[in-house]
């Protein structure tokens, strides 16, 4: 099994930024893809950014040019960069990995954009 460990959320107000980090765990040979997801209330879970282990990246496109994701593959560890944030952006965001036959999540952490 792969343990996800997110860390980094928190209450900012609009036009700031926030890192949040997600570290990986346990039997994690063959994960390729690791991602953020986010679920506010109210609506469904949506992909917010996505990292190959080749450091191929895709974005939503309502977070493109402001969200930044990245790995530190020697630390088992993906990274999402928050710029710019709106109170759209408020969600409970989830880290995800990805090998073949196989998906793992994280608990979840709380991102809350409010002034």
């Amino acid at each position: 099994q792969v343990q996800l460990v997110e860390s980094g959320g928190g209450l900012v107000q609009p036009g700031g930024s926030l890192r949040l980090s997600c570290a990986a765990s346990g039997t994690i040979f063959s994960i390729n893809v690791m991602g953020w997801y986010r679920q506010a209330p109210g609506k469904q879970r949506e992909l917010v950014a996505r990292i190959t282990s080749g450091g191929i990246t895709n974005y939503a496109d309502s977070v493109k040019g402001r969200f930044t994701i990245s790995r530190d593959n020697a630390k088992n560890t993906v990274y999402l960069q928050m710029n710019s944030l709106k109170p759209e952006d408020t969600a409970a965001y989830y880290c995800n990995a990805v090998r073949p036959l196989q998906t793992f999540w994280g608990q979840g952490i709380q991102v809350i954009v409010s002034s």
